[in-house]
């Protein structure tokens, strides 16, 4: 969903196959490229392995957007390197490619209700009360990656992790 909100933001159409959806674009003066793997987040890592591959892409300017059961939710957070948290689909990404070091944005989703299984509830579409809030974290998610792209991640960080008021 935040890819989709920075292709229009930028102005550009993904393309691509049953695979991958790409968008290329200049932002600043530095190339970048959209990608959203057409797989689960859990198993993405080999495409992300090959789409940096393709594009001379070094792990350190990855910017990866996921979700995250253990932020509250509608919160954005901007992190460089480190850790899974015990999210598959980081695991993946960073076994395919060997590194941690690029930045992720983490949208919160807080966790399932009751004993709901954490995969059935991350698979789960937003309830019409949940919306509003999202949307403007998901608007909040798309100008957090193209503040990285800009600034870096560090300076991304220190505007994005406070939060809203």
């Amino acid at each position: 969903m935040v890819i989709d909100r920075l292709c229009a933001l930028l102005k550009i159409e993904p393309a691509g196959g049953e695979r991958i959806a790409v968008a290329r674009t200049v932002l600043e003066g530095k190339r970048i490229a959209l990608i959203k793997p057409a797989t689960f987040m859990n198993t993405s890592g080999p495409r992300v392995k090959a789409a940096l591959e393709k594009f001379n892409v070094l792990p350190a300017n990855l910017i990866i957007i996921h979700d995250d059961l253990d932020l509250d939710f509608a919160k954005v957070r901007v992190k460089q390197g480190g850790g899974t948290g015990g999210h598959r689909g980081l695991n993946s990404v960073i076994a395919s490619l060997g590194a941690d070091e690029f930045s992720r944005i983490r949208i919160g989703i807080g966790r399932p209700p009751g004993r709901m299984d954490p995969s059935d509830f991350v698979l789960s579409p937003f309830s019409p009360k949940e919306w509003p809030e999202m949307e403007i974290a998901l608007a909040e998610a798309a100008d957090a990656a193209i503040a990285v792209v800009r600034d870096g991640a560090s300076t991304a960080m220190n505007r994005y992790n406070k939060g809203r008021k």
